[in-house]
């Protein structure tokens, strides 16, 4: 089991930017691909960006290449999300997701999930 808790969300005006964070705890983190995800008010959950546990390659969807950078630090079994540049569009319910498989631009198999973090931008 891995147990996922995410931190940072909050409003902010358009343009400006937040920084995401998901401790884990229970497995090795180390030995899990991580990604991000979001879920906006009447729409499907959407796959944002993942994170290797190998090479720590990344993964991004276009909507948030350029702005947005996932990163991890493995000593302190935690997941980040740079957002700069945020818009009314980002904002969503933002959670972070773990699992074994090493695709990282594949959103499925996730296995374990935390309990999300509202992100509200202003415009």
């Amino acid at each position: 089991q891995v147990q996922l808790v995410e931190s940072g969300g909050g409003l902010v005006q358009a343009g400006g930017s937040l920084r995401l964070s998901c401790a884990a705890s229970g497995r090795t983190f180390r030995d899990y691909t991580m990604g991000w995800f979001r879920q906006a008010p009447g729409k499907e959950r959407e796959f944002v960006a993942a994170i290797s546990w190998i090479d720590y390659s990344t993964y991004y969807v276009d909507s948030v290449k350029g702005r947005f950078t996932i990163s991890r630090d493995n000593a302190k079994n935690t997941l980040y999300l740079q957002m700069n540049s945020l818009k009314a569009e980002d904002t969503a319910v933002y959670y972070c997701a773990a699992k074994r498989t090493i695709d990282i631009s594949a959103a499925h198999n996730y296995d374990y999930w935390g309990q999300g973090t509202q992100v509200t931008v202003s415009s």
